[in-house]
Formats: structure tokens, C-alpha cells, sequence
């Protein structure tokens, strides 16, 4: 996702192939290809997403295998280019066409590669999405498990205490945590989050339509993730432009850029592209609770009339809620907005 990201990281000579040539449809081939993923999309009623590096190219971050990819150009020698930086990139035309699929009710859950946090800073529901390798604006408790979203990048690699402490107070009267606060960026010897990889192992067995889009499905165990689906009697999609490693098992393969595929996909299933107007977190979907009105700077978990449904949102919620935290630290995020998904969804 970034120059900087991939510098941090622990050395690793493994980094799988790099510089595959790619390759494109023509545009009447693509045009009958988008239409048949519209065909699939809209008979599915269970649609996973899978995303990677390659959906972020177009907001000036580099992807890793591309030909212009971080590692591609580190083995000729050369330096990549990064047009951005991690703070400044918008969500791309794809993460906002991803939300609004969401929000129509067609995509049930999104699983992506990426560290770079624009899926979070779109507003998709965070119950919704699984970050399988960390975000770069996220700190963890490693005492209670408290997420924390950050305006600013964290800074550190590898599960790493940021130097931070956790601020969460259960109830008036008691002190906070007080937890240590660590990075949620993994390295390349580090585990995967359980709680996120056993929600994306559930709904792509659950999955009737699997859609990758942006990666070549080269690391193990998320890039095997789609199989699974495949496995269970649902099909697969691939929107890539190199080859990838599981071309073989595809329904449906499309070589083409993200953003033009989703844009004439998004026409054909006459869904709107949700307008962005700044980084936002939304913690949970409309189509799993209630909506309620949530301030800003508060804590995560929302007030409820009724202790019991209370406890159950905290004990489902411990490891995926963030906080959005007042101060003078620098890394606050008291600036990003918060809301939840306002649409029904689609049965």
C-alpha cells in the first residue's frame, strides 16, 4: 500500500512474483464480462468482497507486484513512486461504489488485504469488514481489546506498543483501562487477527458469489479465502489485471482497471456512489441494529435501554470498536466523523 508501510516491515525474501505482465479486455468483451457479473450480483444472496492493493493505485498508492509495485521496482533496484500520503489519499471511486453495494444490500461482507485504512475512512460498517493485515490509523488494547481510529497513521509495524495507553472507562467512578495500546499492522511472521479472520472464514463459507477485486491472491491464508466459497458450491470472480493464483478457479475473469469495471457495474445495477465528505467511521450497520443517533467523541458503545442487549453489544463488540478519544494527542481523531449505515439493505 505504501513506500513507508513496506519499508517497515521485517526483512523477508519470500515476497511471491512480481512484474507479471498485465493484461485487458477489449471493450466489447469487457462490457459483456460487467454484465454478466451484474447478472450474478443481483441472483446472489450472499455477496463477499475481497479486496487488495490494486483498488488503491488510483488514489496514488502503490500496489506491491504491479508492474510499478513497491517490491517489483525494489527488485530491479529502483525506488517507487508514492503520490500521496497515507492521511491525505481519498477512498477511491471503488471503496465508495463498495459502500454503496452495501448500503443497497447487495454486498453482505468485505474482506480486504489492505493497511492503508480507506475502507474505514469511506464509512463502510466496520461489523461488516474484516482488515486482515492490520490498519495504519487503528491501535489495539492489548488489556481489554479496544480499537482506537486514529486522524493519524500509528506509525508502527508489528503488533508494536505505540507508546499510548488504553483511555476506556467501563463506568463512572472507575479509572480507565490503562492498557498498553499496540499497532494492528502485522508483519510477515505475525498471526492474523482471530476475531477478524474467523468472521472472513464464516461469511465466505457462507458466500454464494465471491468477487476479488485488486489482487493476486498470493498470500496465504487470506488470499486462499475465496476457495472457500468455491468449496461450498458458490463462484468466483476475478478483476485483475495480472495473472493471479487462482485464475483456474474462476467463474468469471476480468482484466481490467477496478474503478472502470465498477463504475459500469454500478450503472447496471442503478446503484448511487455514496458522495465523500471526509474521513468517517461507522461502527455498525443499520442492517444488523437499529439506528441511533451517536455523537461524536464518544465511546464506542452505544447506550441501549436494556442492560442485557448492553452486555451483548460490548462482549461482540470488545475487539472491533473503535474510539474515537478527546486530548491533546496528536494522533486523536476527534476530527473524523462518526455515524452509522443509514440503509436498510436489501433482503
Amino acid at each position: 500500500m505504501s513506500v513507508n508501510y513496506a519499508a517497515g516491515l521485517s526483512p523477508y525474501a519470500d515476497k511471491g512474483v512480481c512484474g507479471l505482465p498485465e493484461s485487458f479486455d477489449g471493450p466489447e468483451e469487457l462490457d459483456a464480462k460487467v454484465e454478466t457479473l451484474a447478472k450474478m450480483i443481483k441472483e446472489s444472496t450472499f455477496l463477499v468482497v475481497h479486496s487488495g492493493a490494486g483498488i488503491s493505485t488510483s488514489a496514488g498508492i502503490p500496489d506491491f507486484r504491479g508492474p510499478k509495485g513497491v517490491w517489483t521496482l525494489e527488485e530491479k533496484g529502483e525506488m517507487p513512486h508514492f503520490d500521496t500520503t497515507f492521511e491525505d489519499a481519498r477512498p477511491t471511486f471503488t471503496h465508495m461504489a463498495l459502500l454503496g453495494l452495501h448500503r443497497a444490500g447487495y454486498l453482505k461482507y468485505l474482506i480486504s488485504q489492505n493497511v492503508d485504512g480507506l475502507h474505514v475512512r469511506s464509512g463502510f460498517p466496520r461489523d461488516h469488514l474484516s482488515e486482515l493485515h492490520g490498519n495504519m490509523f487503528t491501535e489495539e488494547c492489548e488489556k481489554c481489546g479496544r480499537q482506537f481510529v486514529r486522524e493519524k497513521v500509528i506509525g508502527i509495524m508489528g503488533l508494536k506498543p505505540t507508546g499510548r495507553y488504553c483511555e476506556f472507562v467501563r463506568s463512572r467512578g472507575l479509572r480507565a483501562c490503562r492498557g498498553k495500546l499496540i499497532s494492528t499492522i502485522l508483519d510477515w511472521e505475525d498471526a492474523l487477527p482471530d476475531a477478524d479472520l474467523n468472521k472472513a472464514e464464516d461469511a465466505s463459507r457462507r458466500a454464494d458469489l465471491a468477487l476479488t477485486l485488486g489482487t493476486s491472491m498470493q498470500i496465504k491464508p487470506s488470499g486462499d479465502l475465496p476457495l472457500l466459497t468455491k468449496r461450498k458450491g458458490g463462484k468466483l470472480v476475478i478483476v485483475n489485471l495480472q495473472p493471479t493464483k487462482h485464475d483456474k478457479h474462476a467463474h468469471l475473469r476480468i482484466n481490467g482497471y477496478v474503478d472502470e469495471v465498477m463504475k459500469r457495474l454500478m450503472e447496471l445495477l442503478g446503484v448511487a456512489i455514496p458522495k465523500w465528505d471526509g474521513p468517517t467511521v461507522c461502527e455498525i450497520s443499520a442492517a444488523t441494529e437499529p439506528k441511533r443517533e451517536v455523537k461524536p467523541e464518544t465511546d464506542a458503545v452505544p447506550d441501549t435501554e436494556k442492560k442485557g442487549t448492553e452486555k451483548k453489544i460490548k462482549r461482540e463488540r470488545k475487539r472491533s470498536a473503535a474510539v474515537l478519544t478527546k486530548g491533546d494527542d496528536k494522533n486523536s481523531s476527534v476530527s473524523m466523523k462518526r455515524e452509522r449505515d443509514p440503509s436498510p439493505g436489501k433482503n
